[in-house]
């Protein structure tokens, strides 16, 4: 329930700010009309937004043939979790990395790159597919893949109105400090969107797939190989559209300037601190 709020408090936010932009491009006429596209956007991000994610990253759907090791490790870990099992993916990328994504357990999937398979062992791959399915039965995998779809839609939005300015209720166009400030406050606002996911989500998928997998030492160890393979092997796709780094398992985006200051997720360090404390709670 209670991430459920979160959702529908994420899209009143997303209408209002999409609803602030319509204003600057349009006046109140432009206003209406951004009232409708975001509307409209909320409905597909609510049904859509996972599909959208997956093609993004060119994820392939695999299954016993295709993949079966891999296939027969998350089954087992949503079998320990009560979960129905998800639709499995992989993303041909040489950095490691994993998310989740999906509207509900019923409807969810999980994505790993090719390079996470030849990076981590077999004890830490299974502790990396539990923190993701963590996410799954913790029921937060539905606002991440929506935070990550509307900030890349309301940093369009912004770029559109620093190249065709804005107009006042009359039609007239805006003083041009508008669009440029407007395009200086779009990274910040899409990183605010993405701040909505609390840093806490990550903790509790970690402590949720430690308890999964019964190895809190193979999930921080790790934490902290893709984390070091990750600062000289970038993963393209979310280069391009940086608002999908906080469905990651680790920030793969450097962590300088706004970057840094909007990261949704928690230190490596803090989280390997964390799991290796709960080592002696799970057996």
């Amino acid at each position: 329930m209670f991430n459920l709020m979160k959702t529908a408090i994420l899209m009143a936010a997303i209408t209002a700010l999409f609803m602030a932009l319509g204003s600057v491009l349009g006046g109140a006429q432009g206003m209406m009309i951004a009232l409708v596209v975001a509307l409209g956007m909320n409905f597909f991000s609510y049904w859509f937004s996972d599909k959208l994610v997956l093609k993004m990253y060119n994820a392939k759907e695999v299954d016993e043939t295709s993949a079966p090791q891999f296939y027969r490790m998350v089954r087992e870990l949503a079998q320990r979790a009560q979960l129905p099992m998800p639709k499995v993916y992989l993303i041909e990328e040489d950095a490691p990395n994993a998310f989740a994504t999906g509207r509900n357990p019923e409807h969810a999937a999980v994505a790993a790159t090719t390079g996470i398979l030849r990076a981590l062992t077999e004890r830490e791959l299974r502790g990396v597919m539990a923190h993701e399915l963590a996410h799954v039965r913790h029921r937060d995998i539905l606002i991440s893949t929506i935070s990550a779809t509307m900030a890349g839609a309301i940093s369009m939005l912004a770029n559109f109105a620093m190249f065709f300015g804005g107009r006042n209720g009359e039609g007239r166009s805006t003083n041009p400090i508008v669009g440029l400030l407007v395009m200086l406050l779009a990274p910040i606002a899409a990183g605010l969107i993405q701040m909505a996911i609390s840093r806490g989500r990550e903790f509790e998928a970690d402590r949720g797939g430690a308890e999964i997998s019964g190895e809190p030492q193979a999930l921080a160890s790790a934490l902290q190989k893709i984390h070091r393979i990750a600062q000289g092997v970038p993963l393209q796709t979310t280069e391009r559209h940086p608002e999908t780094a906080q469905m990651m398992i680790v920030n793969p985006l450097s962590a300088g300037g706004l970057r840094g200051l909007f990261s949704t997720h928690p230190s490596t360090e803090e989280r390997v601190e964390r799991l290796l404390a709960m080592a002696p709670e799970v057996r």
